[in-house]
């Protein structure tokens, strides 16, 4: 579909040789074996992944500076921030920054929370739950919630089934999206993103976001010729308004993600929302970006 607008991913990995320096060894075995990426063990340079992001007609791209689990904990790691701060620095125009929360860093995290966006530029939190094997209505988090509200930015966390990473450590599932009930109830201030589709709790993942005027499901991580035909259809009817487009790549690439979603016949008006509108709305950046 040729489009007269260029789409926002809003789950992007670094992958730059840097980046990997701090990834943990279960990276390669993970993204090419169980998830049968492509992916580069040496690294994608931020000109490499700008150039495919290009060829796909994606404008914007948001990196994670992801925290996976306790540091010290068998395959757990922290991306640090300046990674990501130095690659939107480099690319103002171009990247923008989520940055992660690990809920066991107390206050010193929510302080490093404030300091990432009011001194870094990130525009929005990123959470992995399984990672702490802590639900997202989980008391630990809600301190982050509450900043999250102050700094009036959104916070997006995987929902759905987690895979095993590490092998060393077996997280469990524990992304039901109806924890983001709790959450929406106590806080209708907190923009809430469930990425990851929600899958195999997808339905659920749409009943949050129908309900709740602050929810809202991301669509990154499960290739779109496999969403179930629910998921398509609340893209293009009912809530239209309320998803987000991302790829979590390298998980998937920008291109075949792209084209896949062309493939499902979405009304123009929704597939704009989707692919771009709604991130803009979202994440407080339509006055920002043209």
């Amino acid at each position: 579909m040729s489009a007269d607008y260029k789409a926002i991913d809003t789950v992007v990995n670094i992958w730059t040789a840097e980046a990997l320096s701090h990834r943990p060894g279960w990276t390669d075995e993970f993204f090419v074996g169980k998830v049968k990426g492509k992916h580069d063990s040496v690294g994608v340079s931020l000109e490499q992944m700008l150039e495919s992001m290009d060829a796909a007609n994606i404008q914007y791209g948001f990196l994670v500076a992801a925290k996976s689990g306790r540091p010290g904990l068998p395959g757990s790691y922290h991306m640090p921030p300046e990674v990501v701060a130095d690659a939107v620095a480099k690319y103002p125009d171009r990247l923008f920054g989520l940055i992660g929360i690990d809920p066991y860093q107390g206050m010193d995290g929510v302080r490093a929370l404030e300091d990432a966006v009011t001194n870094m530029g990130f525009i929005g939190a990123h959470l992995y739950p399984h990672w702490y094997e802590l639900p997202a209505n989980h008391a630990k988090y809600y301190p982050f919630y509450a900043k999250c509200i102050e700094l009036d930015i959104p916070v997006q966390m995987q929902v759905g089934q987690s895979l095993l990473y590490s092998k060393e450590q077996r997280c469990r599932s524990v992304g039901r999206p109806i924890y983001l009930d709790d959450i929406a109830c106590d806080l209708p201030e907190l923009k809430l993103i469930g990425s990851h589709v929600g899958i195999p709790w997808h339905d659920e993942m749409i009943a949050m976001a129908w309900k709740h005027d602050n929810v809202y499901l991301a669509t990154d991580a499960h290739s779109p010729k496999y969403w179930p035909e629910s998921v398509v259809r609340f893209i293009n009817s009912y809530g239209q308004d309320k998803v987000l487009f991302g790829t979590d790549f390298p998980v998937l690439q920008f291109e075949r993600t792209v084209y896949e979603i062309d493939q499902l016949g979405l009304k123009s008006e929704a597939r704009r929302k989707f692919m771009r509108d709604n991130a803009l709305r979202v994440y407080g950046l339509e006055d920002k970006l043209q």
